[in-house]
């Protein structure tokens, strides 16, 4: 466990972020910022996850005050053949996103960002899943039961599709489902054992 002075600060709405916090027992109060979600064209896509993180950061980080607070923001991407499957703006957007992903592997990167007054620390999480063939009978019926509008790629790896249509993954689960819980605790314990010594 963490002996955390104050809750950490996160700055998303994301509710399966929240919801792998509160399993992963790490105590946290929500405050966001919006920003552009825009990045340099020519970026390679495995580095966007976390300069989008890290763009979150810097328009949130007015909501560290003390030397205690901890600033947490993170994005996610889904990424086939070079490309990122962003959130889809409709059913038919959706149903492309799917088609492409059925019976291929892509990859799922979650950028975090952890900010404090004298410190900053940035990495991603990578996993690899991999999706058998989707009929158009489950396409339909995923988005209709799951309404996946606002998930990037048009998936969430916690529902149906990914309990029952994936069947392989390289890497954690949680990273898939938003964050990559094992990174967040390590580097979250780094900077409680780097606060203990200094005092």
């Amino acid at each position: 466990m963490l002996s955390l002075k104050k809750p950490i600060i996160l700055a998303s709405k994301s509710p399966r972020r929240q919801i792998l916090l509160k399993e992963a027992g790490i105590p946290f109060i929500v405050k966001t910022k919006s920003i552009d979600e825009i990045f340099p064209e020519d970026m390679p896509k495995d580095q966007v996850a976390a300069y989008l993180a890290e763009q979150k950061a810097e328009a949130a980080q007015h909501f560290i005050v003390d030397k205690d607070d901890i600033l947490l923001t993170a994005d996610s991407t889904v990424v086939m053949e070079d490309i990122i499957l962003n959130k889809p703006a409709d059913a038919p957007e959706a149903r492309e996103m799917l088609k492409l992903l059925s019976g291929n592997k892509h990859t799922v990167y979650t950028g975090v960002c952890i900010l404090t007054k004298d410190q900053k620390m940035t990495f991603t999480g990578v996993s690899d899943v991999y999706f058998a063939p989707f009929s158009e009978a489950e396409i339909d019926f995923y988005i209709e039961n799951f309404q996946p509008f606002d998930k990037a790629g048009s998936y969430a790896i916690q529902e149906w599709i990914g309990l029952c249509r994936s069947y392989r993954i390289e890497g954690t689960f949680s990273n898939i489902m938003g964050l990559p819980v094992f990174q967040v605790y390590s580097q979250l314990k780094e900077i409680l054992n780097t606060r203990d010594t200094s005092t």
